[in-house]
């Protein structure tokens, strides 16, 4: 049995990246009316179809950020080496 679901996309943060018909983007989403959280997904042009994604508190998108800025630390250092 296919359960309805509720969401509104409260703040449109960025797009990741994009193609023809879809794009991942980084939102801000209330699923079923509860609190918002950030959101990283593929979503239809028109928001009416969406891809698995995932859901993350403010605290896991702070400890995503550190991980994240981390890693291009160590991308950049690679690249100079590279030179």
């Amino acid at each position: 049995m296919k359960q309805d679901f509720k969401y509104e996309i409260i703040n449109n943060i960025g797009v990741i990246s994009e193609n023809n018909t879809w794009a991942k983007e980084l939102n801000r989403v209330s699923w079923n009316g509860n609190e918002p959280k950030y959101d990283i997904r593929d979503w239809s042009k028109n928001h009416e179809k969406m891809g698995k994604g995932i859901t993350l508190s403010e605290e896991e998108l702070r400890s995503l950020k550190k991980i994240l800025d981390e890693e291009i630390k160590l991308l950049d250092e690679e690249a100079s080496n590279d030179d």
